[in-house]
Protein backbone atom coordinates (compact mmCIF):
# COMPACT_ATOMS: atom_id res chain seq x y z
CA UNK A 1 0.00 0.00 0.00
CA UNK A 2 1.39 3.57 -0.94
CA UNK A 3 2.30 5.49 1.97
CA UNK A 4 0.03 8.45 2.51
CA UNK A 5 0.62 11.85 3.50
CA UNK A 6 4.52 11.94 2.42
CA UNK A 7 6.26 14.86 1.77
CA UNK A 8 5.85 14.49 -2.07
CA UNK A 9 2.15 14.36 -1.95
CA UNK A 10 1.70 17.30 0.32
CA UNK A 11 4.07 19.02 -2.21
CA UNK A 12 2.30 17.93 -5.39
CA UNK A 13 -1.12 18.53 -3.93
CA UNK A 14 -0.52 22.37 -2.64
CA UNK A 15 -1.90 24.94 -4.59
CA UNK A 16 1.97 26.82 -5.84
CA UNK A 17 5.08 24.87 -6.10
CA UNK A 18 8.45 27.52 -5.67
CA UNK A 19 10.43 25.34 -7.36
CA UNK A 20 11.14 24.18 -11.26
CA UNK A 21 9.26 24.56 -14.45
CA UNK A 22 6.47 22.53 -13.74
CA UNK A 23 5.44 18.79 -14.13
CA UNK A 24 7.81 16.82 -15.94
CA UNK A 25 5.18 15.25 -17.96
CA UNK A 26 4.08 14.86 -21.96
CA UNK A 27 2.95 18.12 -22.02
CA UNK A 28 6.94 19.21 -21.79
CA UNK A 29 7.19 17.53 -25.42
CA UNK A 30 3.75 18.53 -26.34
CA UNK A 31 4.23 22.23 -26.66
CA UNK A 32 7.49 22.02 -27.86
CA UNK A 33 6.06 20.32 -31.06
CA UNK A 34 3.08 22.61 -31.06
CA UNK A 35 4.47 25.34 -34.01
CA UNK A 36 5.79 22.30 -36.06
CA UNK A 37 4.03 20.30 -38.82
CA UNK A 38 3.87 16.42 -39.28
CA UNK A 39 5.88 16.96 -42.06
CA UNK A 40 8.79 17.99 -40.73
CA UNK A 41 11.67 15.84 -41.75
CA UNK A 42 13.46 14.32 -39.21
CA UNK A 43 16.84 13.71 -38.44
CA UNK A 44 18.43 10.45 -39.04
CA UNK A 45 21.55 8.66 -37.38
CA UNK A 46 22.97 12.21 -36.48
CA UNK A 47 22.49 13.73 -39.85
CA UNK A 48 19.71 16.02 -41.45
CA UNK A 49 18.30 19.87 -40.57
CA UNK A 50 16.95 19.39 -37.61
CA UNK A 51 20.08 18.48 -35.79
CA UNK A 52 22.80 20.28 -38.16
CA UNK A 53 20.64 23.86 -37.62
CA UNK A 54 20.34 23.25 -33.70
CA UNK A 55 24.10 21.94 -33.18
CA UNK A 56 25.44 24.64 -34.95
CA UNK A 57 23.60 27.20 -33.22
CA UNK A 58 24.65 26.02 -30.00
CA UNK A 59 28.16 26.13 -31.35
CA UNK A 60 28.08 29.46 -31.94
CA UNK A 61 26.44 30.82 -28.62
CA UNK A 62 28.93 28.63 -27.08
CA UNK A 63 31.84 30.72 -28.76
CA UNK A 64 32.81 26.72 -29.92
CA UNK A 65 34.11 25.76 -33.75
CA UNK A 66 32.03 22.81 -33.33
CA UNK A 67 28.94 20.80 -31.23
CA UNK A 68 27.54 17.84 -31.16
CA UNK A 69 24.02 16.48 -29.66
CA UNK A 70 24.00 13.84 -27.40
CA UNK A 71 20.88 12.00 -25.55
CA UNK A 72 22.95 11.86 -22.17
CA UNK A 73 25.32 14.24 -20.45
CA UNK A 74 26.75 10.98 -18.98
CA UNK A 75 27.77 9.45 -22.35
CA UNK A 76 28.63 12.99 -23.55
CA UNK A 77 31.52 13.63 -20.84
CA UNK A 78 32.86 9.99 -20.07
CA UNK A 79 34.02 10.26 -24.37
CA UNK A 80 35.03 13.95 -23.48
CA UNK A 81 37.37 11.93 -21.03
CA UNK A 82 38.34 9.46 -23.81
CA UNK A 83 39.59 11.69 -26.15
CA UNK A 84 41.41 13.54 -24.28
CA UNK A 85 43.17 10.78 -22.45
CA UNK A 86 43.80 9.04 -25.91
CA UNK A 87 44.98 12.30 -27.36
CA UNK A 88 47.85 13.04 -24.63
CA UNK A 89 47.90 9.10 -24.25
CA UNK A 90 47.71 9.32 -20.11
CA UNK A 91 44.33 7.29 -19.00
CA UNK A 92 44.04 9.43 -15.44
CA UNK A 93 41.86 12.85 -15.19
CA UNK A 94 41.33 15.21 -12.61
CA UNK A 95 38.06 16.02 -10.99
CA UNK A 96 36.21 16.85 -7.57
CA UNK A 97 35.35 14.41 -5.44
CA UNK A 98 31.44 14.59 -5.99
CA UNK A 99 31.76 14.89 -9.52
CA UNK A 100 28.73 13.69 -11.38
CA UNK A 101 31.56 10.67 -12.94
CA UNK A 102 32.65 9.87 -9.63
CA UNK A 103 29.69 9.31 -8.39
CA UNK A 104 26.74 9.00 -10.11
CA UNK A 105 27.97 6.88 -13.22
CA UNK A 106 28.71 3.24 -11.70
CA UNK A 107 31.95 3.60 -12.61
CA UNK A 108 31.52 4.16 -16.56
CA UNK A 109 34.73 6.11 -16.69
CA UNK A 110 36.94 3.11 -14.73
CA UNK A 111 35.07 0.13 -16.45
CA UNK A 112 34.23 1.37 -19.72
CA UNK A 113 36.79 3.24 -20.92
CA UNK A 114 39.80 2.23 -18.11
CA UNK A 115 40.44 5.61 -16.98
CA UNK A 116 41.69 6.51 -13.41
CA UNK A 117 40.56 9.25 -12.01
CA UNK A 118 42.48 11.33 -9.45
CA UNK A 119 40.26 13.72 -7.22
CA UNK A 120 41.32 17.05 -6.25
CA UNK A 121 40.38 18.95 -2.93
CA UNK A 122 38.12 17.95 0.13
CA UNK A 123 34.28 17.19 -0.80
CA UNK A 124 32.97 20.38 0.84
CA UNK A 125 35.46 22.76 -1.29
CA UNK A 126 35.53 23.72 -4.69
CA UNK A 127 38.85 23.21 -6.63
CA UNK A 128 40.95 26.21 -6.72
CA UNK A 129 44.38 27.01 -8.37
CA UNK A 130 46.10 25.50 -5.79
CA UNK A 131 44.76 22.34 -6.01
CA UNK A 132 45.76 21.90 -9.77
CA UNK A 133 49.32 23.31 -9.53
CA UNK A 134 49.69 21.13 -6.49
CA UNK A 135 48.35 17.51 -8.20
CA UNK A 136 51.25 14.89 -7.77
CA UNK A 137 50.32 12.99 -10.74
CA UNK A 138 50.07 13.65 -14.88
CA UNK A 139 46.54 13.96 -16.15
CA UNK A 140 45.48 14.02 -19.30
CA UNK A 141 42.48 16.30 -18.68
CA UNK A 142 41.10 18.25 -15.91
CA UNK A 143 37.29 18.61 -15.45
CA UNK A 144 35.60 21.42 -13.56
CA UNK A 145 32.01 21.34 -12.80
CA UNK A 146 30.44 25.00 -12.63
CA UNK A 147 28.12 24.85 -10.69
CA UNK A 148 29.97 22.43 -8.08
CA UNK A 149 25.90 20.97 -7.61
CA UNK A 150 26.61 18.51 -4.46
CA UNK A 151 27.89 21.41 -2.21
CA UNK A 152 25.00 23.79 -2.84
CA UNK A 153 25.89 25.11 -6.61
CA UNK A 154 29.33 26.96 -5.22
CA UNK A 155 31.38 28.51 -7.88
CA UNK A 156 34.87 29.60 -7.58
CA UNK A 157 35.83 33.76 -8.44
CA UNK A 158 36.25 34.35 -12.51
CA UNK A 159 39.67 35.40 -11.72
CA UNK A 160 40.30 31.78 -10.31
CA UNK A 161 38.80 29.93 -13.21
CA UNK A 162 41.08 32.17 -15.94
CA UNK A 163 44.28 31.69 -13.38
CA UNK A 164 43.40 27.65 -13.91
CA UNK A 165 43.02 27.91 -17.21
CA UNK A 166 46.24 29.90 -18.06
CA UNK A 167 47.75 26.99 -15.60
CA UNK A 168 46.31 24.29 -17.48
CA UNK A 169 47.24 25.59 -21.44
CA UNK A 170 51.03 26.17 -20.06
CA UNK A 171 51.29 22.35 -19.01
CA UNK A 172 49.69 21.16 -21.38
CA UNK A 173 46.45 19.99 -19.81
CA UNK A 174 43.21 19.98 -21.28
CA UNK A 175 39.95 21.78 -19.77
CA UNK A 176 36.45 20.38 -19.91
CA UNK A 177 33.53 22.44 -18.92
CA UNK A 178 30.73 20.28 -17.10
CA UNK A 179 28.22 23.13 -17.86
CA UNK A 180 24.92 21.35 -17.15
CA UNK A 181 24.23 24.52 -14.99
CA UNK A 182 26.20 26.81 -17.56
CA UNK A 183 23.00 29.21 -18.95
CA UNK A 184 22.23 29.01 -14.96
CA UNK A 185 25.75 30.73 -13.84
CA UNK A 186 25.93 33.49 -16.75
CA UNK A 187 24.16 36.31 -14.70
CA UNK A 188 26.28 35.57 -11.32
CA UNK A 189 29.27 35.81 -13.52
CA UNK A 190 27.98 38.64 -15.26
CA UNK A 191 29.49 36.68 -18.91
CA UNK A 192 28.26 35.72 -21.91
CA UNK A 193 28.51 32.25 -22.15
CA UNK A 194 31.26 32.32 -25.10
CA UNK A 195 33.60 34.33 -22.91
CA UNK A 196 33.32 31.34 -19.97
CA UNK A 197 33.73 28.03 -22.66
CA UNK A 198 36.90 30.55 -23.96
CA UNK A 199 38.52 29.36 -20.99
CA UNK A 200 38.00 25.38 -21.77
CA UNK A 201 39.09 23.28 -24.54
CA UNK A 202 35.61 21.13 -24.18
CA UNK A 203 32.53 22.17 -23.16
CA UNK A 204 29.02 20.17 -21.92
CA UNK A 205 25.76 21.85 -21.70
CA UNK A 206 22.80 20.40 -20.55
CA UNK A 207 18.96 20.57 -22.10
CA UNK A 208 16.64 19.53 -19.03
CA UNK A 209 17.80 21.25 -15.92
CA UNK A 210 17.05 25.19 -16.20
CA UNK A 211 16.59 24.87 -19.62
CA UNK A 212 13.60 22.25 -19.27
CA UNK A 213 13.37 20.05 -22.03
CA UNK A 214 13.04 16.26 -22.47
CA UNK A 215 16.55 15.25 -22.29
CA UNK A 216 19.33 15.55 -24.00
CA UNK A 217 23.09 17.20 -24.06
CA UNK A 218 25.68 19.12 -26.25
CA UNK A 219 29.30 18.71 -26.61
CA UNK A 220 30.89 21.19 -28.03
CA UNK A 221 35.34 22.09 -28.65
CA UNK A 222 37.34 22.12 -31.67
CA UNK A 223 35.98 20.21 -35.00
CA UNK A 224 38.41 17.25 -34.77
CA UNK A 225 37.11 16.18 -31.19
CA UNK A 226 33.80 17.06 -32.14
CA UNK A 227 34.22 14.49 -35.33
CA UNK A 228 35.92 12.22 -32.94
CA UNK A 229 33.32 12.42 -30.70
CA UNK A 230 30.68 11.11 -33.41
CA UNK A 231 32.89 7.67 -33.38
CA UNK A 232 32.68 7.10 -30.01
CA UNK A 233 28.55 8.39 -30.45
CA UNK A 234 27.99 5.36 -32.68
CA UNK A 235 30.43 3.02 -30.18
CA UNK A 236 28.05 3.72 -27.05
CA UNK A 237 25.01 3.62 -28.93
CA UNK A 238 23.92 7.15 -29.11
CA UNK A 239 23.12 7.57 -32.99
CA UNK A 240 19.62 6.83 -32.32
CA UNK A 241 17.89 6.69 -36.25
CA UNK A 242 16.35 9.66 -34.65
CA UNK A 243 16.55 12.33 -31.78
CA UNK A 244 14.36 14.48 -32.99
CA UNK A 245 11.97 15.17 -29.96
CA UNK A 246 14.93 15.68 -27.36
CA UNK A 247 16.41 18.27 -29.82
CA UNK A 248 13.12 20.21 -30.93
CA UNK A 249 12.00 20.12 -27.31
CA UNK A 250 15.91 21.54 -26.21
CA UNK A 251 15.67 24.48 -29.28
CA UNK A 252 11.98 25.47 -28.15
CA UNK A 253 12.89 25.76 -24.61
CA UNK A 254 16.48 26.94 -24.94
CA UNK A 255 14.96 30.10 -26.85
CA UNK A 256 11.92 30.21 -24.30
CA UNK A 257 14.45 30.54 -21.21
CA UNK A 258 17.96 30.86 -21.57
CA UNK A 259 16.98 34.46 -21.43
CA UNK A 260 15.06 34.20 -18.03
CA UNK A 261 18.36 33.00 -15.85
CA UNK A 262 18.43 36.54 -14.38
CA UNK A 263 14.98 36.26 -13.63
CA UNK A 264 15.46 32.22 -11.77
CA UNK A 265 19.18 34.09 -10.11
CA UNK A 266 17.03 36.95 -8.33
CA UNK A 267 14.25 34.47 -7.85
CA UNK A 268 17.09 32.25 -5.57
CA UNK A 269 18.25 35.18 -3.63
CA UNK A 270 15.10 36.40 -2.28
CA UNK A 271 13.87 32.71 -1.17
CA UNK A 272 17.68 31.90 0.03
CA UNK A 273 16.74 35.25 2.48
CA UNK A 274 13.90 33.78 3.74
CA UNK A 275 15.09 30.67 4.73
CA UNK A 276 17.90 32.04 6.26
CA UNK A 277 15.23 34.24 8.62
CA UNK A 278 13.73 31.15 9.60
CA UNK A 279 15.06 28.89 13.55
CA UNK A 280 17.78 26.22 12.62
CA UNK A 281 17.86 26.78 8.81
CA UNK A 282 20.66 27.94 6.78
CA UNK A 283 21.56 27.81 2.73
CA UNK A 284 24.59 26.83 1.12
CA UNK A 285 25.82 29.29 -0.02
CA UNK A 286 24.02 31.48 1.97
CA UNK A 287 23.63 33.77 -1.00
CA UNK A 288 23.22 31.61 -3.78
CA UNK A 289 25.62 32.12 -6.76
CA UNK A 290 22.88 30.42 -9.40
CA UNK A 291 19.56 29.87 -9.35
CA UNK A 292 20.33 26.63 -7.37
CA UNK A 293 21.38 26.21 -3.31
CA UNK A 294 20.78 23.67 -0.73
CA UNK A 295 18.79 24.27 2.27
CA UNK A 296 20.04 22.95 5.32
CA UNK A 297 18.36 22.56 8.28
CA UNK A 298 19.03 21.46 11.70
CA UNK A 299 15.80 18.87 12.84
CA UNK A 300 15.97 15.24 12.32
CA UNK A 301 14.51 14.13 8.60
CA UNK A 302 11.10 12.72 10.02
CA UNK A 303 10.51 15.82 11.98
CA UNK A 304 11.15 18.71 9.28
CA UNK A 305 8.87 16.14 6.90
CA UNK A 306 6.12 16.78 9.04
CA UNK A 307 6.54 20.36 9.45
CA UNK A 308 6.62 21.09 6.11
CA UNK A 309 3.72 18.95 5.05
CA UNK A 310 2.09 21.07 7.42
CA UNK A 311 2.75 24.14 6.16
CA UNK A 312 2.24 23.33 3.00
CA UNK A 313 -1.65 22.08 3.90
CA UNK A 314 -2.01 25.73 5.85
CA UNK A 315 -0.85 27.60 2.89
CA UNK A 316 -1.56 26.03 -0.20
CA UNK A 317 2.36 26.53 -1.10
CA UNK A 318 4.92 23.83 -1.32
CA UNK A 319 8.76 24.59 -1.06
CA UNK A 320 10.30 20.94 -1.48
CA UNK A 321 9.42 17.45 -2.07
CA UNK A 322 12.17 15.74 -1.14
CA UNK A 323 14.44 15.81 1.81
CA UNK A 324 17.85 14.04 2.40
CA UNK A 325 19.37 12.90 5.75
CA UNK A 326 22.93 15.06 6.83
CA UNK A 327 23.38 13.13 10.04
CA UNK A 328 20.75 12.01 12.90
CA UNK A 329 19.69 15.88 13.71
CA UNK A 330 19.63 17.00 10.64
CA UNK A 331 18.78 17.18 6.83
CA UNK A 332 18.78 19.70 3.59
CA UNK A 333 17.41 19.35 0.24
CA UNK A 334 18.23 21.29 -2.87
CA UNK A 335 16.38 24.28 -4.67
CA UNK A 336 16.52 25.32 -8.25
CA UNK A 337 14.26 28.03 -9.22
CA UNK A 338 12.17 27.93 -12.56
CA UNK A 339 9.45 29.47 -13.98
CA UNK A 340 7.43 28.12 -11.01
CA UNK A 341 8.28 30.63 -8.56
CA UNK A 342 6.97 33.88 -10.63
CA UNK A 343 3.93 32.37 -10.22
CA UNK A 344 3.70 32.24 -6.10
CA UNK A 345 2.06 35.75 -4.78
CA UNK A 346 4.35 37.04 -2.72
CA UNK A 347 1.67 37.46 0.34
CA UNK A 348 1.14 33.51 0.50
CA UNK A 349 5.17 33.38 0.05
CA UNK A 350 5.58 35.33 3.14
CA UNK A 351 2.68 33.50 4.90
CA UNK A 352 4.47 30.39 4.20
CA UNK A 353 7.51 31.06 5.93
CA UNK A 354 5.83 32.78 8.59
CA UNK A 355 4.14 29.71 9.39
CA UNK A 356 7.53 27.75 8.84
CA UNK A 357 9.84 29.73 11.35
CA UNK A 358 6.59 29.29 14.16
CA UNK A 359 6.28 25.67 13.78
CA UNK A 360 10.58 25.05 13.89
CA UNK A 361 10.18 27.68 16.83
CA UNK A 362 7.89 25.79 18.85
CA UNK A 363 9.78 22.55 17.73
CA UNK A 364 13.12 24.07 19.02
CA UNK A 365 11.39 24.81 22.39
CA UNK A 366 9.72 21.38 23.10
Amino acid sequence: MKKQNTLLDAYKNAKYQVTGHGKRDVSVLLDSLSNHTGQKESDMYGSGHIIDSFQEKIAAYLGKESAVFFPSGTMAQQIAMRIWCDEKGIRKVAYHPLCHLEIHEEDGLKELHHIEPVLLTNANEIIKLHNVVNMMEDVSCLLLELPQREIGGQLPSFEELQAISDYCREKGIKLHLDGARLFEILPYYKKMAAEVCALFDSVYVSFYKGIGGVAGAILAGPKDFTETSKVWKRRHGGDLISLYPYILSADFYFDQRVGKMEEYYEGAKELATLYNECEGVRTLPITPVSNMFHVHVQAPKDEVERIFADTYGESGVGLTGHLRENGENSSFFEVSIGDNYSTVPKSNLKQTFTLLNKKLKTRASV
